[in-house]
């Protein structure tokens, strides 16, 4: 009897110990339950001039950024994409192709697309911010520089002075426009200058699509010129002063995750570890870029 009674108890407690381990078994599949079901907001960074991006130089390209846009809108339980900008412009080209990428997404899958200035989003900079169904900046971000430029030197009395003779064979009139070791001809000025404002107003026309009903003075706004926050507001380039993860959690609730689409650092960077600051890191990216690609490692941008 007292073996049967001996038994009879360790069953017990088996029995006890096993309604234990449920019971946090459940626990944990309802903890992980919550977390697969857990809404996500996509951040995606554009950071640094646009299109000016090669080996020996950090930036952003329609190239470089593509493979994150989309893996940012194929997340499951995605409630809306964000983009941060901090880039004093570049090319208005990638800044196009990268502007309708994020569109087409956003439209085709409605998801709402939120852009947030950092430090500085001008000129090709703000084209990609424009992307956004609203536009928040920092108090201190500068906003705006709306406008197309081209500058160079001229050096042909360098080069007289040097006695250096330049040789130009081109097949094409304008084919040799603009040469700075040339003197400037009035047609070469008109053809930069044609091109110019053709992508210009194309620029202008963007701005007041993306801004209609917001924007307060064409003549200011188109100008050059640029603000911080508080005055961008007034001019309706932004719709408030607000910042990244203030307004996503009051958007989409405290719960939300934010996911970073960052871009992969280089392969000898990973290896190595690399996590210093600032300036001297991104010197030390770029070398490493270039010993990479000379090397031939199969290293890729994005």
């Amino acid at each position: 009897m007292a073996v049967i009674a001996g038994f009879t108890e360790f069953l017990g407690n088996i029995k006890i110990m096993f309604l234990g381990l449920s019971e946090k078994f459940k626990a944990l599949l309802r903890k992980l339950k919550k977390v697969l079901k857990r809404e996500v907001v996509a951040v995606i960074s554009v950071n640094g001039p646009v299109g000016m991006v090669s080996s020996l130089k950090s930036g952003v390209s329609f190239e470089l950024l593509n493979q994150k846009i989309e893996q940012a809108f194929r997340l499951k339980n995605l409630k809306a994409v964000a983009i941060s900008v901090n880039s004093p412009g570049g090319s208005p080209v990638q800044a196009e192709l990268i502007f309708n990428r994020l569109r087409k997404l956003a439209e085709e899958k409605d998801i709402p697309l939120i852009s947030f200035a950092e430090d500085l989003a001008a000129s090709a900079g703000y084209y990609i911010l424009c992307a956004g169904d609203e536009i928040f900046a920092a108090n201190n971000s500068l906003i705006g520089s709306l406008g197309v430029i081209s500058a160079g030197f001229g050096f042909e009395k360098a080069i007289k002075k040097a006695g250096v003779d330049r040789r130009v064979y081109s097949q094409g009139k304008n084919k040799a426009i603009l040469d700075p070791f040339q003197a400037e001809k009035k047609e070469d000025i008109d053809i930069l200058l044609a091109a110019q404002e053709e992508v210009y107003e194309n620029f202008k026309n963007l701005v007041k699509e993306r801004r209609k009903g917001k924007l307060k003075s064409d003549n200011a706004m188109f100008s050059g010129a640029f603000w911080a926050a508080g005055k961008a507001k007034k001019l309706g380039l932004i719709d408030d002063v607000g910042y990244l993860h203030d307004i996503i959690k009051a958007k989409y609730g405290k719960d939300v995750e934010i996911k970073f689409m960052t871009i992969d650092k280089s392969w000898v960077a990973r290896k190595l570890g690399l996590n210093i600051s600032s300036q001297m890191q991104d010197l030390l990216y770029q070398a490493i870029d270039y010993i990479e690609n000379k090397l031939k490692f199969g290293y890729k941008l994005y």
